[in-house]
């Protein structure tokens, strides 16, 4: 059984504001460091509803909270939850939170292909059952599609060489492992630039984001989530990276909005009302402590809001 401990723990559930007999979301069970937590301050009548598409952290979980009656595991992609609720007959739930990214569960296994350290089958699939992987985009993706997630989901400034050079290497071999693409990035960025981090680091994340298709999830996410939510409902958002932040900041501020008629119209005639109040005007971060506790916090940024 694998337990850790989640990131931004205390302050993302604090901030969740949980009543002891409420309902509330895991949208990204993982380890399920955050699910024991809403589960410590719950009730016997309480329910929680924990999602994961990784079935790795469904199994871990039903060993551990085996027996709890306030808990539903569901296999599934977050970006499914409003319909996967509905089957439920549940159609107000009193907080959601979501821990985005991988877990330390899916990077810590090396047979997973995530990891630029370890050598393995080039996968990278958060939901095992899926055929499409990191084998398919490196192999058959065209140089314009490698160049083009490369440069935008791991905001590389080489991202044309790498994927001229991944082409490339694609007329003698496919690239079938991940020291195999770590070799050929490695080739790609100049010498001098490999002390500022691993220089596959940034590949290897935008080639995932492509596989598990995360960035579209989290947007339907924080859609499906706020009609979801009960008058004074929170949603509790954790990112890693500047891409998953940039979502989660302009969806709350779009979401928070009053009118938005043009400035010169004297009189509202958009009747478009504000949906959240958001909670968190700058992203709350990990503490020095929890950081040297655990550096892969280090990026974390929380952001909650409040269902008006």
């Amino acid at each position: 059984m694998y337990v850790h401990c989640p990131v931004l723990l205390k302050e993302s559930i604090d901030l969740l504001n949980i009543k002891e007999n409420g309902i509330y979301v895991d949208g990204t069970l993982g380890g399920g460091g955050h699910s024991r937590e809403i589960l410590n301050r719950l009730n016997g009548t309480g329910k929680l509803i924990a999602f994961d598409q990784d079935e790795t952290a469904i199994l871990n979980s039903k060993e551990q909270f085996f027996g709890s009656g306030n808990i539903i595991l569901i296999h599934d992609n977050f970006s499914n939850l409003k319909f996967r609720l509905y089957d439920l007959n549940i159609d107000q739930v009193d907080g959601i939170i979501l821990d985005i990214g991988l877990s330390s569960m899916q990077i810590d296994d090396p047979n997973r292909g995530f990891s630029y350290i370890h050598d393995a089958n080039l996968d990278m699939r958060m939901d095992l059952s899926r055929s499409f992987s990191g084998f398919n985009v490196v192999n058959e993706y065209s140089k314009e599609a490698l160049e083009r997630i490369i440069f935008e989901y791991g905001e590389d400034r080489f991202a044309k060489n790498i994927a001229k050079n991944i082409c490339e290497y694609r007329k003698s071999k496919r690239i079938e492992t991940t020291f195999e693409l770590v070799d050929v990035i490695k080739r790609s960025i100049p010498l001098k630039y490999h002390k500022f981090g691993h220089p596959a680091k940034r590949t290897f994340q935008a080639i995932r984001i492509e596989v598990n298709n995360e960035l579209n999830a989290l947007e339907k996410v924080i859609d499906d989530s706020i009609p979801l939510l009960s008058i004074g409902g929170r949603l509790s958002i954790i990112t890693f990276h500047s891409l998953e932040d940039r979502i989660v900041k302009t969806k709350f501020k779009d979401l928070a909005k009053g009118c938005i008629c043009p400035k010169d119209f004297p009189i509202c005639v958009c009747n478009n009302k504000p949906k959240i109040k958001i909670l968190t005007n700058k992203p709350i971060l990990p503490q020095d402590e929890e950081i040297k506790l655990n550096s892969r916090s280090a990026s974390a940024k929380l952001r909650v809001c409040e269902k008006l």
